[in-house]
């Protein structure tokens, strides 16, 4: 039995504050969705047995700057209390609900939360508060199974706010990770390598990475001071250097986060890949198409150049059966190998829903598994978790500019 088919209830003792109640956000995002569409998502939410909860606006920020991904980081609004601690306005709510799950008291518990409110976050010619909801589903071990039923859950959710036609592109990070393992890449070449992917890059921008010189000419002096050093104090070092600088952050990375990558660029390490290892990259990053087609010509990669990612591919072939199962055509998903989300919490699957027939559509949805999240905010083991974020200021407006450019669906 899933979570989705068990009611799970928050402490009734918590009161859940309104969105409307919560510190800046006056009476409701500028581009918040039609009362209409958040009452099918509650509708939603209830059949499919979801509590629903909102955690603070006001989060810590360290976690955000530690866990997220440098474009996410870079986008933050920053602020702090009165005792000097730095707070940020909720960027997203896959950690703040993470953290509520863990206050809880037993995050190995497994639950599904459901959450609708405001986020913030600086956005390129949309706006900086918007309305974003989502479920988040934690401590199942039928990971497949769960994968395609989140999948589902976005796909149903679009169907109830009469989204019409999408497109829904899939991925899978931790067949990326088997592969860099497989390959038996290390040090620098592979953080540089799975940086780049978590970064949501894609194919020759992913080994373009490996490629990049500039930090290091410019930093060429201390870089040589740095060589050869223990790595704590050196670390220490270059963070005393930052501190003397009155440099706390830099695009979103803590004094810690860069004094690491002073500390990675000055290794002796050799950094890059042989032609042999390139040649299997690009083909693995060209590797696109029907998910079950996909995953044929993963297999055939891995038995030309003698790599072990069975398992990897296992999952994807079982996690397409369990979609079958819930009657999603898999004809009208796109696997790519090369495909990963711009957050570094994932661990698996991933996935993002955009609209068809408008140009430039930016994902509706997004989601995926990050198995690992939990344990590095504190919980005792390893809590698997997957998830998605719906963005509904992009649905409704993407629904008026398709009506308006007469590319709207048919009922």
């Amino acid at each position: 039995m899933s979570n989705f088919d068990l009611m799970v209830t928050s402490d009734p003792t918590i009161a859940r504050p309104r969105a409307e109640d919560a510190p800046g956000t006056g009476s409701a995002p500028p581009d918040s969705p039609p009362a209409s569409v958040e009452t099918r998502l509650f509708e939603l939410f209830a059949k499919r047995g979801l509590a629903r909860v909102e955690p603070p606006v006001l989060q810590p920020l360290e976690p955000f700057l530690e866990l997220s991904g440098e474009d996410l980081r870079r986008r933050m609004f920053v602020t702090g209390d009165a005792d000097g601690r730095e707070l940020c306005l909720r960027p997203e709510y896959t950690i703040p609900v993470c953290r509520w799950h863990l206050e809880r008291g037993d995050s190995s518990l497994s639950a599904a939360y459901a959450y609708l409110g405001p986020v913030f976050r600086f956005r390129e010619g949309e706006a900086n508060e918007f309305t974003q909801s989502g479920v988040e589903d934690f401590g199942r071990q039928d990971r497949e199974a769960a994968d395609a039923e989140i999948l589902d859950f976005a796909l149903e959710a679009l169907r109830e706010m009469s989204v019409g036609d999408v497109a829904t592109l899939i991925g899978d990070v931790g067949v990326f990770s088997a592969l860099i393992r497989a390959m038996r890449l290390t040090g620098s070449t592979a953080r540089r390598l799975q940086r780049a992917y978590a970064a949501g890059k894609t194919g020759l921008r992913i080994l373009a990475a490996l490629g990049s010189t500039a930090t290091t000419q410019s930093h060429a002096g201390l870089l040589a001071a740095l060589q050869g050093q223990d790595p704590a104090a050196a670390r220490l070092f270059v963070e005393d250097i930052l501190k003397i600088a009155g440099i706390s952050t830099i695009s979103g990375r803590t004094a810690h986060q860069i004094a690491a990558r002073f500390l990675e660029q000055a290794s002796n390490e050799p950094s890059g890949l042989s032609e042999e290892q390139m040649k299997i990259m690009e083909r693995f990053f060209a590797i696109a198409g029907h998910p079950d087609e996909a995953a044929d010509a993963l297999r055939a990669l891995a038995a030309e150049a003698k790599l072990d990612l069975g398992r990897a591919i296992e999952t994807i072939d079982i996690r397409n059966g369990f979609m079958e199962a819930r009657g999603i055509d898999l004809a009208s998903l796109r696997f790519a190998a090369g495909f990963g989300r711009n957050l570094d919490y994932y661990t698996g699957f991933v996935f993002e829903i955009r609209k068809s027939r408008l140009a430039d559509a930016r994902p509706l949805v997004g989601g995926g598994r990050y198995d690992g999240l939990l344990r590095r905010l504190g919980a005792a083991e390893e809590v698997p978790a997957v998830g998605c974020s719906i963005w509904l200021d992009r649905v409704t407006d993407q629904a008026r500019r398709a009506a308006q450019s007469g590319e709207a669906d048919t009922p």
